[in-house]
């Protein structure tokens, strides 16, 4: 079988492409070809590429700014004042939403934050977060600034999953087992939905389920999952959720982040929380009251009016999801990264002395698009690949990430991959 143990030829990649359902959304992306030829992109875990279409609609925009000025808000073609509205919808697909649950805003830490201020409400006896070890650095940061905003000792109030002695990832066992161990010292568990750094795909309806029989609240970073996994946060119970879009979700650097609160928080005005202009309901905000009033829903949690150019850029990208749609990008994943296995098994093959360390999850339904390796040759390898058209990521001290995105990269693209590892 292809997939399973056969050598990756040109021809067989070449036929999948034909076959591929989605072979056509590659064409609605820029690929970068420095030299003529397209690179092998395969980076979009860390930076998505850019959608053709971005820059038309942020030309609308300019056009509307400068044909309209201040009356684009609500003249424009897509009126500024409800422009988030544009891309809940698409949003709420990929993350598994009801449309109220979730709103294009803000940036991904600053999101993580303003839902804390919410979800994180320490007590002397209840005080304590539950998360993985090797977090992304900013989940870290964030954690620790908001247990010694509320008086405590990050070394004792944060609390990391390890994997086991000789493993690179995390059993779901053991992370129940941690819940289950702190239950009565836990305020919240807040995890992300893939590690940065393994590619680990964890599972977010169990984790949920094992916290929620202790009353413990359950926050999940999506960055590396948003786009890439499918998700189901409002069936799975998620109480919130933060993201960014520059990733998976294809909307440029810096992109508008996203969240999700679950819809028994709608209208709960008993919830703490830093408020804004844009938290109140929009068909009362100019009337300009001095006494603030709610808003229902997950736009409840914005302050300021929405950022319309990188609106516009992302709106661009997430039509692409909704067209293609979750199941099928990840049955193309499926497919990917079980070449992308054989291949790294036909290096190490060919170069036993050189053998590369996968330490994302064999198993699929426990990743993502991204795969992680450990080379003995360290980033030298990383390097040759650049050299020879081949865009990966490297994360100090010594793993390389690889991350082809289902939407626009090939089944050839993997094969000059191979190519390029099987060189000399």
């Amino acid at each position: 079988m292809l997939v399973e143990n056969a050598p990756l030829r040109l021809e067989d990649a070449r036929r999948l492409d034909a076959d591929d359902p989605l072979r056509g959304f590659r064409e609605l992306f820029h690929i970068p070809q420095p030299q003529g030829v397209p690179l092998v992109y395969l980076t979009g875990n860390s930076l998505g590429l850019q959608p053709v279409k971005a820059r038309e609609y942020a030309e609308q925009e300019f056009h509307d700014w400068a044909t309209l000025g201040v009356e684009g808000h609500f003249h424009g073609k897509h009126p500024w004042y409800y422009y988030h509205h544009f891309c809940e919808e698409a949003l709420a697909h990929i993350v598994g939403a009801d449309v109220k649950e979730v709103t294009a805003m803000g940036s991904l830490t600053n999101n993580l934050h303003l839902l804390m201020v919410s979800f994180y409400r320490p007590t002397k006896s209840r005080y304590k977060v539950l998360m993985e070890a090797n977090a992304f650095p900013s989940d870290q940061y964030a954690m620790q600034s908001q247990v010694k905003f509320h008086g405590f000792d990050p070394n004792d109030a944060i609390i990391e999953v390890t994997p086991r002695q000789g493993e690179q990832t995390l059993r779901t066992e053991d992370i129940v087992a941690a819940i289950e161990q702190h239950k009565n010292d836990l305020a919240l568990v807040m995890f992300g939905g893939v590690n940065y750094l393994s590619g680990q795909l964890f599972d977010m309806q169990t984790i949920t389920a094992e916290a929620h029989k202790h009353n413990i609240i359950v926050g999940f970073d999506l960055a590396h999952a948003v786009g890439n996994a499918p998700l189901a946060l409002h069936d799975w119970n998620v109480d919130f959720a933060c993201w960014c879009s520059y990733k998976y979700l294809n909307s440029g650097p810096g992109g508008v982040g996203g969240i999700f609160v679950h819809e028994r928080y709608s209208r709960d005005e008993t919830l703490p929380r830093f408020a804004g202009w844009w938290s109140t309901p929009e068909d009362t905000r100019f009337k300009m009251g001095k006494d603030f009033q709610l808003q229902a829903g997950a736009a409840a949690w914005q302050l300021s009016n929405a950022p319309v150019f990188p609106l516009a850029i992302h709106r661009a990208s997430l039509e692409l999801f909704q067209t293609a749609g979750m199941q099928r990008l990840r049955e193309k994943s499926r497919l990917l990264t079980t070449l992308l296995q054989n291949v790294i098994d036909e290096h190490n093959d060919v170069y036993p002395a050189k053998k590369l360390e996968v330490i994302t999850p064999g198993d699929f339904e426990q990743r993502g698009c991204q795969f992680s390796i450990i080379a003995p040759e360290g980033k030298s390898l990383f390097n040759r690949l650049s050299e020879r058209g081949v865009v990966a990521d490297w994360r100090e001290p010594n793993v390389m990430r690889m991350a082809p995105a289902p939407l626009y990269n090939s089944f050839e693209d993997i094969f000059r991959l191979k190519e390029a590892l099987l060189l000399p």
